[in-house]
């Protein structure tokens, strides 16, 4: 009778992490599908009036950017009632309006069809679409570290971590399809069209594994016990009572988010504008590099449950402290391998960063604010760090004619974020009900002070 109880919860959490995994996947590749789009088509499109090519792609990047000030908003709404309602639930919600959204940017017409109301049309688009997206990560996360035994948590959260990175391959390996497959200019015709389509079909099958999920027992103990005390959740306890770890989560992921960024959004148009290369051969640049972090993601969720989540993501915020002062000459030498061995190395040590936040933002916030909290601190460093990123690189290029400046920017933001770091205590192998039991202490205490 034990084995078969073992077995059936095995079988079950297999499903909790597939289920994580695939809305994720569906997710990101339609978020990064616009992102990949912006920098090959949009400005082309929907801003051909903006003047030089670099123009063109800095009002596309601004649209990009929208989705990234949606998404701290989607992450506080989603965050809210997911703490209320259950992980579930909203996740459903969340993968159905991105879903939409992006279908409905492929059907959009061009700047010369319908005049100004195409890039306005985009641009509400793009704030639903990033509105999903904050939804999306807290709950995925979430689903899984509430599941996961307390010594491998680390590891199992980092699988929608890298799900992310497949969800960038799969739209790369499209968009390089499309390149190859397509003239120029039927590729900007009707071509890109194809890939924001296709989503119909990753969404379909997100939201059918999801259906058969449940929430797990540690958060159904807690939604009873907010019932039965009536306290407040959500975005006020989370600020009241969380205001320094409200600040250092954000603060802590800022670089690494923006280095991100810079290899998947803003090499594009750096080789493409400066170097002239092919967008073929950029995208299929990215679908290596991606294919690449999806397996270091995992590594570096291993590694955080080996050495702790603090010693991982500060010694991968140290490689990158070196790692970009020889990015940009590497992206100058005009070698496929050099630009191969350069973005691999960079998004290997932003996994570094990247992977152990998913168990440790779960274990620094408690049960009842877990959503809302880790929704807040993902999203709102996406905007200071990914949103701004490629538009401020952009800028820079676009004003200094080089990239030492840019250079500068990183590192600022790569010292905040590390500074940040040292501001945790470690939260390997900690029991969630633990936390949860920490922050019932602080609570008593603090009213009977």
């Amino acid at each position: 009778m034990t084995q078969t109880m073992e077995v059936k919860k095995t079988q079950s959490f297999k499903q909790v992490v597939t289920a994580s995994m695939v809305g994720t996947i569906a997710e990101w590749y339609e978020f990064f599908i616009y992102g990949i789009a912006s920098s090959l088509v949009f400005g082309k499109l929907f801003f051909p009036n903006a003047g030089t090519a670099l123009d063109g792609i800095l009002i596309a990047f601004g649209t990009y950017a929208i989705g990234f000030l949606a998404r701290p908003i989607g992450g506080i709404v989603f965050g809210h009632f997911g703490d209320k309602l259950g992980r579930k639930r909203l996740l459903q919600i969340s993968i159905l309006m991105m879903g939409v959204s992006t279908f409905s940017m492929g059907l959009l017409p061009g700047f010369a069809t319908i005049g100004y109301a195409a890039p306005i049309l985009l641009v509400v688009l793009r704030f639903i679409q990033g509105f999903a997206v904050g939804g999306e990560w807290g709950g995925a996360v979430l689903l899984i570290t509430e599941h996961s035994p307390e010594n491998r948590r680390g590891f199992w959260a980092s699988f929608p971590q890298a799900a992310a990175c497949m969800g960038n391959l799969i739209a790369s390996l499209v968009l390089f399809g499309m390149t190859i497959f397509l003239s120029d200019e039927a590729f900007l015709s009707w071509g890109w069209r194809v890939a924001f389509w296709l989503s119909a079909l990753i969404i379909f099958l997100a939201y059918y594994i999801r259906r058969n999920i449940h929430d797990a027992p540690i958060f159904q103990e807690a939604q009873k016990k907010i019932k039965q005390s009536k306290q407040q959740s959500g975005i006020k306890e989370l600020l009241t009572s969380f205001p320094k770890e409200a600040i250092l989560t954000v603060t802590m992921r800022m670089a690494e988010n923006a280095v991100y960024y810079i290899i998947v959004v803003f090499t594009i148009t750096y080789l493409a504008v400066i170097h002239d290369v092919k967008y073929s051969n950029i995208l299929w640049l990215l679908a290596i590099a991606n294919a690449f972090q999806f397996f270091s993601m995992i590594f570096s969720g291993y590694l955080a449950d080996m050495i702790g989540r603090k010693k991982t993501i500060i010694y991968g915020y140290l490689g990158l402290f070196i790692w970009i002062f020889f990015y940009f000459p590497a992206l100058d030498s005009n070698n496929f391998f050099i630009y191969i061995i350069a973005m691999c190395v960079g998004l290997f040590l932003q996994g570094c960063c990247y992977a152990p936040q998913a168990a440790f933002l779960s274990e620094i916030f408690p049960t009842r604010v877990r959503y809302t909290g880790s929704s807040w601190a993902y999203q709102i460093a996406s905007i200071l760090g990914g949103s701004l990123a490629p538009i401020i690189a952009v800028y820079l290029l676009k004003t200094y004619d080089g990239t030492n400046q840019i250079v500068i920017y990183i590192v600022t933001l790569i010292i905040i974020s590390l500074a940040s770091v040292f501001m945790f205590k470690e939260t390997k192998g900690i029991s969630l009900y633990e936390v949860d039991k920490q922050h019932e202490t602080s609570l008593s205490e603090l009213k009977n002070s």
